[in-house]
C-alpha cells in the first residue's frame, strides 16, 4: 500500500482523536472532517478541511446528509489496481482517501435508557458513518477502515515504523472489525424496532440477533477430549457474567465443561443472602449450605457430600477470606474434619472418600492472604469477575436445538413467605418454614425431577436428573442416609400421584414443600396426612432441563 495521504475523520466517541489527528498531521496526512469532529480538531490545533468544502455540497437535513456523496464514496471505493477507476476519479475532481476513523452514534446506549423514545433511538441510527466503513472496510486492499479507538497507537506504531504505510495484514483484520462491528450494530437496530413494532400479545422480538465475540484463544477441548471448543461473549449484555471473567490463579485453561459448572456455581451461589458456598459436580449441587459465617457454610456444604465432591467447582456468594481458604483443597480438612463428621451423621461407612481436589471457584472476591493461601494449589482456577451479583435486567435463556433456538425468560422468581399454602392437617413449625424455603430454592439449581433434603440451612440429600421422581427420592434419601430423618424436602415439580409422595415419606422427611396442580392433589395431600407429614404448596415450578 503507498503511503497514507488523506484520512477522513468523523466519530461520535471522539476519545483520543485529536492526538490521533495530530500525529496523523506530523506525518504529511491531510485531513477531511464533519461536524463536532472537525470543531473539536480545530480547538485542537490540527488543520481540517471540511467535508463541505471537499464535496462542493453542503451539510443538509440538520447533519441527516452529510458524507452521502460520490467524492467521498468514490474515494472510498476506487480499485487503485484499476486504471479505469482512477481516470474516472480524476475525471471528476476525485481525490482518494486512504483512511477512514469512523465510530458510530451510540444507538445502543441512547435505548439503554429508561425513559427514551422511539424519535431518539430513530436519530441515533447512523446512516453515514456505516456506509463509509463498509465503502472502506470492502477496499481493504488499498484502504485502511477504523472503527475503534483502542487502535489509534496501534496505526500510529506501524505508520512511524513503515514511512507512513498500514499492511494488507492490518487492513484486513481492520476490515474484519468493521463488517463485525456494523453488523453487530444493524442487529440491535433491527432487535429494538421489532420490539417496538411487535404485536401487543408477546415479549419476544420478531427478529431475535443477539451478538457474540470470541473471548481469547481456543479452550482446551470441549464436553469430551474429542471436541473443539471457545468461549463468546455477548455484546453488550446485561452483565459481563463468567464469559468474561479473569482466571487470576491456575496454570491449566478452562475447559467447557468448567465454565458450564463455574455457571451453575455462580448462578446458585448468588441466589441466597446469608453466607453460602455451593460445590458443584456435572451441574447439580452436590453441597450447599448457607451459615453465619463463610467458613462454616463452607465445612456444612462440603460435609454433604464429600465423596461426590472430588473434582468440584465451587461457588460463594462472599469474599472469601484465609479461614474459609485453608479448608479448600485441604487434606487434612477433608480426612480430619468432614470425614469423621460425614460418617458419624450419615452413617455411611462403606463410601470411599477419595480426595479434596477443587477444579475451580469463583466468588465475589478473595481477601488478600486467602488469595496467598488459594494459589499454594497449582491447578485452582480461581475466577474474578468485575461484576458478581445478578444486574435485574430482564434477559433470555436460550437452547440451541437442531437449526434454531428455544428461548425463554430466565428463571428468577422466589418463592415468598407470603406465596405458601398448607395443605395438610399438620401446620409447619417457623423453623421448618425456613427450611421449606430453602430447599425449595436449592431445588431451583437442580436438574429435573429434583428431589432435596435439607437439614435446616443445609443441603443434605440431593436427587437430581431422574426419569422418575421415585428414583430421585431414592437417591436424595441414599445421599442424605441418617440425616434424612426429620429433615425437610423439596420436589422442583408436582407429584403426579401418591406413589411419589409414599417414596418422599419413605425417606423419613417430616415436612415436604411443592408446587401443587397435579390432577391428583387430593390424593397426594391425603397421602400426605395419612403419613402424618407437613406440606405445603407453592404454584411455582422450577423444572431445569
Amino acid at each position: 500500500m503507498p503511503k497514507i495521504q488523506r484520512a477522513l475523520i468523523s466519530v461520535s466517541d471522539k476519545s483520543g482523536v485529536v492526538e490521533f489527528a495530530r500525529q496523523l498531521t506530523e506525518m504529511g496526512v491531510a485531513i477531511l472532517s464533519t461536524g463536532g469532529t472537525m470543531r473539536a480538531l480545530q480547538e485542537g490545533g490540527v488543520p481540517v478541511t471540511t467535508v463541505e468544502d471537499y464535496t462542493g455540497f453542503p451539510e443538509m437535513m440538520e447533519g441527516r446528509v452529510k458524507t452521502l456523496h460520490p467524492k467521498i464514496h468514490g474515494a472510498l471505493l476506487a480499485n487503485r489496481n484499476i486504471p479505469r477507476h482512477l481516470e474516472e476519479a480524476k475525471e471528476h475532481g476525485i481525490e482518494l482517501i486512504d483512511l477512514v476513523v469512523v465510530n458510530l452514534y451510540p444507538f445502543q446506549e441512547t435505548i439503554a435508557q429508561p425513559d427514551v423514545t422511539l424519535d431518539d433511538a430513530v436519530e441515533n441510527i447512523d446512516i453515514g458513518g456505516p456506509t463509509m466503513l463498509r465503502s472502506a472496510a470492502k477496499n481493504f486492499a488499498s484502504v485502511a477502515a477504523v472503527c475503534n479507538p483502542d487502535r489509534y497507537d496501534e496505526i500510529i506504531a506501524e505508520m512511524q515504523a513503515n514511512s507512513g504505510t498500514v499492511s494488507l495484514e492490518t487492513r484486513r483484520q481492520l476490515a474484519l472489525e468493521v463488517f463485525a462491528h456494523t453488523g453487530q450494530y444493524d442487529a440491535a437496530i433491527a432487535q429494538y424496532l421489532s420490539r417496538q413494532f411487535a404485536e401487543a400479545d408477546s415479549e419476544f422480538p420478531t427478529y431475535f440477533a443477539p451478538w457474540y465475540v470470541k473471548q481469547g484463544s481456543d479452550l482446551r477441548y470441549g464436553e469430551n477430549s474429542h471436541q473443539q471448543a471457545a468461549v463468546y461473549a455477548q455484546v453488550d449484555a446485561a452483565e459481563a457474567g463468567l464469559a468474561r471473567a479473569e482466571k487470576i490463579h491456575g496454570e491449566r485453561d478452562l475447559s467447557f465443561n468448567n465454565y458450564l459448572d463455574l455457571t451453575a456455581a455462580l448462578t446458585t451461589a448468588r441466589d441466597f443472602d446469608e453466607p453460602t458456598a455451593v460445590i458443584i459436580k456435572h451441574l447439580n449441587p452436590c453441597g450447599l449450605a448457607s451459615a453465619a459465617t463463610l467458613g462454616q457454610a463452607f465445612q456444612d456444604a462440603w460435609a454433604s457430600d464429600p465423596i461426590s465432591a472430588f473434582g468440584s467447582v465451587l461457588g460463594f456468594n462472599r469474599l472469601i477470606d484465609a479461614e474459609t481458604a485453608q479448608m479448600i483443597g485441604s487434606k487434612e480438612f477433608l480426612f480430619d474434619i468432614i470425614a469423621p463428621r460425614y460418617r458419624e451423621e450419615s452413617g455411611d461407612e462403606e463410601s470411599m472418600i477419595i480426595s479434596a481436589f477443587v477444579e475451580a471457584l469463583v466468588a465475589p472476591g478473595y481477601e488478600p492472604e486467602a488469595l496467598e493461601i488459594l494459589r499454594r494449589h497449582k491447578n485452582l482456577r480461581i475466577m474474578q469477575m468485575d461484576q458478581f451479583e445478578a444486574t435485574g435486567q430482564p434477559d433470555f435463556d436460550l437452547k440451541k436445538i437442531p437449526g434454531g433456538l428455544v428461548v425463554q425468560d430466565e428463571d428468577v422468581q422466589f418463592v415468598a413467605p407470603g406465596d405458601i399454602q398448607v395443605v395438610t392437617d399438620k401446620q409447619p413449625t417457623e423453623e421448618q418454614l425456613e427450611s421449606l424455603l430453602f430447599a425449595d430454592k436449592v431445588a431451583k439449581h437442580v436438574k429435573s425431577n429434583a428431589i432435596i433434603l435439607v437439614q435446616g440451612k443445609r443441603l443434605v440429600g440431593c436427587g437430581a436428573g431422574q426419569m422418575s421422581r421415585i428414583d430421585s427420592c431414592l437417591i436424595a434419601a441414599r445421599k442424605a442416609g441418617q440425616r434424612a430423618r426429620g429433615a425437610v424436602l423439596a420436589s422442583d415439580a408436582m407429584f403426579p400421584a401418591r406413589d411419589g409422595l409414599d417414596a418422599a415419606a419413605a425417606t423419613g422427611a417430616v415436612a415436604i414443600v411443592q408446587p401443587g396442580g397435579s390432577r391428583a392433589d387430593e390424593e397426594v395431600i391425603a397421602a400426605a396426612n395419612e403419613h402424618g407429614l407437613v406440606m405445603v404448596f407453592t404454584g411455582m415450578r422450577h423444572f431445569w432441563h
